[in-house]
């Protein structure tokens, strides 16, 4: 039983984290690193090879590999001049020198509410914001006169633009200098969406492609085989109830800064959880929301899922990658695809031969994985309702008990107090007997005497008469 609980699909919070264990989420794209570490790593390993490259090569032939690292360099030159047009030097500015009006322009960038990009665009049209627009125009209008550099040495460019820009705004609490960024950012990428995004020095139309075309072989894949918590088949369901999370992760194409298209993979997360708190009575866990991702991800197939992913890890804000609700979720979502492109029997509880079997068509998903499903939710329903009604026979047989005992004393307390009483009774009617006997006797007896003085007074009255009736003759 506890084999059976356990889902297919684990992920660790460790599992998540940088590999350098700074605390911040990594990424599969950067080999589990987060955006920070792993941009350190690639700065510090291409310094490394800029330094030992004309050593290692001095007295060689002229190669193909040679002719590359020359362009490499060309290109690197290109990337200075274009920092040294934007800055005016070959470093940027630290610190905006302050004035009464930037103090006043930043106090006005502080009541912006969160997400109310419009007001933003508005204070930048401002005067007092005049040198943090011209900044932004001279850097949109160099990158998209460079737009031919490789895509890493254009996210590297506008990676600096963020980490340079944030110091206009160091007066601000740090929730403020990220929604400001977030402004920032919406504004500058949605301008060079069009130069960057599925970018011809990279291979992110060709990983798409192939990546669509993995997600349409596996649409085979059910929620049972990945444990998906999924509603009783007896329920009246109208729709998917994952069909909202589906929409949410299809609409992220549509979007074109990082920040939209994070706010789309939230929206998914977050209908994900809705989902699986209709779908099972327990609370979603971890391992749960990862499986139910997937099925997402399966059943959507969204387009250009890997240039999205690509655009938002190269372009989008380190902060929001590396930590908080969005870091976590765009994880996840970066483990599932790399679950998805890795997927094979084991994982879904499948031997090796029925997993081609379904791959090649041959097999189709049966219902006997759904029926054993029904079939154990229904034992589950009944277990849980005999012990309910178990608990009210309980309940009940402890209330009759009691009331029993209750009956038994009011009973015998009845039965002490009849007994009581028909005593006093029996002696009440006793003296009654006995004092009536007493009183008949004495009736008696008076009755006796009467009689006895009657007759003496017959006897008296016979004599007078007999007297007087002698007088009478004489």
């Amino acid at each position: 039983m506890a084999a059976e609980q356990q889902r297919g699909i684990r992920v660790t919070q460790a599992e998540l984290l940088c590999k350098d264990a700074c605390g911040y989420y990594g990424n599969p794209a950067w080999q589990g690193f987060c955006s920070k570490c792993w941009r350190e790593r690639t700065r510090k390993a291409e310094a490394d090879r800029q330094e030992t490259g004309p050593h290692n090569d001095a007295g060689s032939p002229l190669t193909f590999s040679k002719f590359e690292e020359k362009k490499n360099m060309e290109k690197g030159r290109k990337v200075n001049t274009m920092r040294r047009l934007f800055w005016g030097g070959p470093s940027p500015p630290k610190r905006p020198e302050s004035s009464e009006g930037q103090v006043a322009t930043l106090k006005a960038y502080q009541s912006i509410e969160p997400g109310d990009f419009t007001s933003f665009l508005k204070l930048l049209r401002n005067p007092s914001s005049q040198r943090l627009q011209s900044r932004c125009t001279a850097f949109l209008n160099t990158m998209e006169a460079y737009h031919g550099l490789p895509v890493q040495k254009q996210s590297d460019l506008v990676q600096d633009f963020y980490q340079n820009i944030a110091v206009h705004f160091s007066s601000l609490s740090e929730i403020q200098v990220s929604q400001m960024m977030e402004h920032m950012e919406k504004l500058i990428m949605t301008r060079l969406h069009k130069w960057v995004f599925c970018h011809d020095s990279c291979d992110d139309e060709v990983k798409d492609l192939a990546l669509q075309r993995r997600i349409r072989s596996l649409n085979w894949v059910t929620p049972h085989m990945l444990s998906v918590p999924f509603p009783d088949e007896r329920a009246e369901v109208v729709s998917d109830p994952f069909l909202p999370a589906i929409t949410a992760i299809i609409e992220m194409d549509a979007k074109r800064a990082p920040q939209d298209k994070l706010t789309c993979v939230c929206k998914c997360s977050q209908n994900v959880f809705q989902a699986l708190s209709t779908s099972n009575s327990e609370p979603a866990n971890a391992d749960d929301y990862l499986s139910g991702l997937i099925y997402v991800v399966l059943k959507a197939n969204p387009p250009r899922l890997h240039s999205n992913m690509q655009y938002v890890i190269r372009f989008g804000l380190p902060h929001s990658l590396m930590a908080g609700e969005s870091g976590y979720y765009f994880t996840n979502l970066c483990c599932a695809v790399a679950f998805i492109e890795k997927l094979d029997g084991p994982a879904l509880n499948l031997s090796p031969v029925e997993f081609e079997g379904y791959m090649q068509g041959r097999r189709a998903p049966s219902k006997r994985g759904s029926e054993r499903q029904k079939m154990a939710r229904e034992t589950q329903d009944q277990l849980e309702d005999l012990k309910g009604r178990q608990e009210k026979v309980d309940q009940g047989i402890n209330a009759l008990k009691e009331q029993l005992q209750h009956w038994v004393q009011s009973v015998k307390a009845q039965i002490d107090e009849v007994t009581s009483q028909s005593a006093l009774t029996q002696e009440e009617i006793k003296a009654q007997s006995e004092f009536l006997q007493s009183h008949s006797v004495s009736t008696l007896t008076q009755a006796d005497d009467v009689k006895d003085q009657s007759v003496l007074l017959l006897d008296g009255q016979e004599s007078n008469n007999n007297t007087c009736l002698t007088e009478a003759e004489c």
